[in-house]
């Protein structure tokens, strides 16, 4: 009997050996494949496997398992997206150090008493006008996109609007000369001009953004040695696009930074000089663009590509399927009538389908940051000043996000991804809406002490306690400076948000699409600034306070909800930008005839 419970015990530590000896294989094959660190006496088994699959040769795609395991890192920037970052730079300058000054323009009254003479509409018609120009430059894209997709290219796109945002600006400075303010004839200038100015950034917008990445040719991984260390990695194209943007958004910021000029120029010069300024800036733009021509990579545009576009698209809602307008489906479902596409376009219009969807979040946060250009600007009026515009405070946000730019780009996101931690676009962008109210909770907290401060108390500037001797309103005792962390949040939420909206605008659009997906994209910025409008009468005091924090509270909600919905398109996001392998349609300068053959050969 003994001798029989011996041998079962004998064989239940064998069977438990063999069992933990598995679970331990298991273990190791976990680590493997998530990219962890491997004791010294197990390294030998990831040769062995190195040994079966194969290294990659230098300049190749990699396989599976180095995609698993080798770092990941991004490639150089081509030396002519630099040329497309200076263009933006300049009409960001422009653009920025006009716009930054509409809210005094419009609010200040034609007399001085509040300031610089201005057009004397008051708070609620500055915002409200302000709020339509935002508004208004961020539906004109799609027109810009269509014209550059379906009819002209691009760069000619470019050129185009760009002469028509040259008129406008033209017409903004010369309307704001004292003599115009004074006869009354400014009003009707500045209307016209921020229309004129609204298509002409309107047309730039929705191209630029897809120019500066068209310069960078590589739409596949591809394993290389660097020469530092020796080691093994994989070139990335999504990180470089995700590079490229990063300092391309950088350069718009760098641009904004024409607000540390303008408003003293404004304050002791008059708008006019600020207003023409920014012209002669965006006079050196249009220099770049047209003597750097034959250094761009243009692609030509391609016919009824958008038209064919939205025909896929109906006949995948009249069959409820999204395959139906692929001619493979139409084949085999006895569908005799040919279209104009492959099966492969609609894969990436089915890609650029779910970037929509992404899209659809985001006039939240555009509500959230346009406070920063209106309301936050009047709030700081309302604060003490110290010498300092109540406008000047707005560079804060360029400045976080020219700061923060770089630390994210060499040393946070580099190390994260040396951990084995990848923020995918997805993740980036719910980061981006918890920042943003932040933000808003942030502001709604120092109206709230501008409020328990005299000597107006809830209503600033607007109080006999609060009028100087020379008639002029006083500000609450509170320091301007306190506003400066509501713009440091907006500056990185925008990073996580808006800089990874440009990106999968780009990514997950059709080649001989990206401008119009880009358009859609800015469009969402078009809704934001609706909202705000609708939000106007909700802008006075003491209102505004809790304006901000309803604000807060929505993006917090919409950040829980958006992770909620497409977090799981992280874990595709290698799978969909496969589909970019197959553009064999990579625009060299002045090959723009060649290119165009290529495309009709290929869609064939």
């Amino acid at each position: 009997m003994a001798q029989i419970h011996e041998g079962d015990a004998a064989e239940l530590h064998a069977r438990m050996h063999d069992e933990a000896a598995t679970a331990n294989d298991d273990h190791k094959r976990s680590l493997d494949m998530t990219g962890g660190s491997l004791p010294v006496a197990e390294k030998g088994d990831l040769q062995d496997v190195d040994i079966q699959v194969g290294e990659t040769e230098e300049g190749e795609e990699p396989n599976e398992y180095e995609k698993k395991t080798l770092r990941r890192i991004g490639d150089k920037f081509p030396k002519k997206a630099y040329l497309v970052a200076l263009v933006e730079l300049c009409e960001r300058f422009t653009y920025y150090g006009c716009q930054g000054l509409f809210q005094n323009y419009i609010n200040n009254n034609p007399d001085g008493t509040d300031g610089t003479p201005g057009l004397g509409l008051g708070h609620a018609g500055a915002t409200g006008l302000n709020v339509f120009f935002q508004f208004f430059c961020y539906i004109t894209p799609i027109l810009g996109a269509i014209v550059a997709d379906q009819y002209i290219g691009r760069y000619k796109a470019i050129l185009l609007f760009a002469g028509i945002y040259w008129v406008g600006l033209i017409i903004l400075w010369t309307t704001a000369l004292p003599m115009a303010i004074q006869d009354g004839s400014s009003l009707g200038g500045y209307i016209a001009a921020i229309i004129i100015i609204g298509f002409g950034t309107g047309g730039i917008k929705s191209n630029i953004a897809p120019l500066i990445v068209d310069q960078y040719d590589r739409r596949v991984m591809a394993v290389t040695t660097l020469k530092e260390t020796g080691e093994r990695v994989i070139l990335d194209p999504a990180i470089t696009f995700q590079r490229i943007y990063m300092m391309f958004y950088a350069c718009i910021n760098i641009g904004c930074l024409s607000l540390l000029a303008t408003p003293f120029m404004e304050k002791y010069c008059g708008f006019w000089t600020a207003f023409l300024m920014c012209w002669l800036m965006f006079c050196v733009a249009v220099g770049v663009l047209i003597f750097c021509k034959n250094r761009y990579v243009v692609r030509p545009p391609q016919g009824s590509v958008i038209t064919d576009s939205f025909k896929a698209l109906g006949l995948m809602i009249a069959n409820f399927n999204t395959d139906a307008p692929k001619p493979s489906w139409r084949s085999a479902n006895g569908k005799t009538k040919i279209v104009p596409w492959n099966d492969h376009f609609i894969d990436e219009l089915k890609r650029a389908l779910r970037a929509c969807k992404v899209f659809c979040f985001y006039p939240i946060f555009w509500v959230c940051y346009g406070q920063f250009s209106s309301n936050f600007v009047s709030q700081a009026a309302q604060m003490q000043g110290h010498g300092m515009p109540n406008d000047l405070m707005q560079n804060f946000d360029p400045i976080s996000i020219i700061v923060f730019i770089p630390i994210l780009d060499k040393l946070v996101y580099p190390a994260l991804r040396k951990a084995r931690v990848e923020l995918k676009p997805i993740a980036r962008i719910t980061i981006g809406f918890c920042l943003a109210g932040l933000c808003l909770a942030y502001a709604a907290i120092v109206q709230h002490i501008i409020y328990s401060a005299g000597p107006c108390y809830k209503n600033p500037l607007d109080c006999p306690a609060g009028t100087a001797a020379d008639g002029k309103a006083l500000p609450n005792h509170v320091h301007i400076a306190v506003q400066t962390p509501a713009y440091v949040f907006i500056g990185l939420a925008e990073i996580f948000i808006s800089v990874t909206g440009l990106e999968y605008a780009y990514t997950k659009a059709p080649t001989s699409m990206k401008s119009f997906i880009q358009s859609l994209y800015l469009f969402t910025s078009a809704i934001g600034s609706a909202l705000n409008e609708a939000l106007v009468p909700a802008t006075g005091d003491p209102d505004i306070m809790w304006m901000y924090t309803g604000i807060a509270c929505a993006s917090v909600i919409v950040a829980a909800i958006f992770w909620l919905t497409f977090h799981h398109y992280d874990a595709q996001e290698e799978e969909m930008n496969k589909l970019d392998a197959h553009d064999s349609f990579l625009a060299k300068p002045g090959d723009e005839e060649k290119d165009t053959a290529q495309r009709t050969v290929s869609t064939s």
